[in-house]
C-alpha cells in the first residue's frame, strides 16, 4: 500500500528564510549524505538519539542551492513554482553528479 506524501522527489521548495532547494529521492539521499555536507539550517529535523528517516510527510530530504543537504521538517518548507531555471538546472546537475 502506497503511503501518502506531502512532497515528492523533484518538487522545488523554499525555506522560511528564502533558501531554494529540491526534494530528493531516498536513493539520491543515500548517495548525497555520503558525499555532501549537511547544512543544519534553521528548520531542519533533529531529535536526540534519532536518525534521519525520510518519510516525505514529516521528514523531507532537500538538496539546497549552496550544495548542502538537510532533512527538513515539513512545516518549515513550502513548495515553490517560481524557481529560476538556472537554479533548478544547477540543483539537477548536483543530483546527476551524485548518481555517477
Amino acid at each position: 500500500m502506497e503511503r501518502k506524501r506531502l512532497f515528492e522527489a523533484g518538487d522545488t521548495v523554499a525555506t522560511f528564510t528564502g533558501q531554494a532547494g529540491i526534494v530528493i529521492s531516498e536513493e539520491v539521499f543515500a548517495k548525497i549524505s555520503k558525499n555532501l555536507k549537511e547544512g543544519r539550517r534553521p528548520g531542519h529535523y533533529f531529535a536526540p538519539g534519532c536518525c534521519h528517516n525520510p518519510d516525505y510527510v514529516i521528514q523531507i530530504p532537500v538538496l539546497f542551492e549552496d550544495g548542502t543537504y538537510d532533512v527538513m521538517r515539513a512545516m518549515n518548507i513550502k513548495r515553490t513554482t517560481g524557481l529560476p531555471e538556472e537554479k533548478k538546472s544547477y540543483l539537477l546537475n548536483l543530483i546527476h553528479d551524485q548518481k555517477g
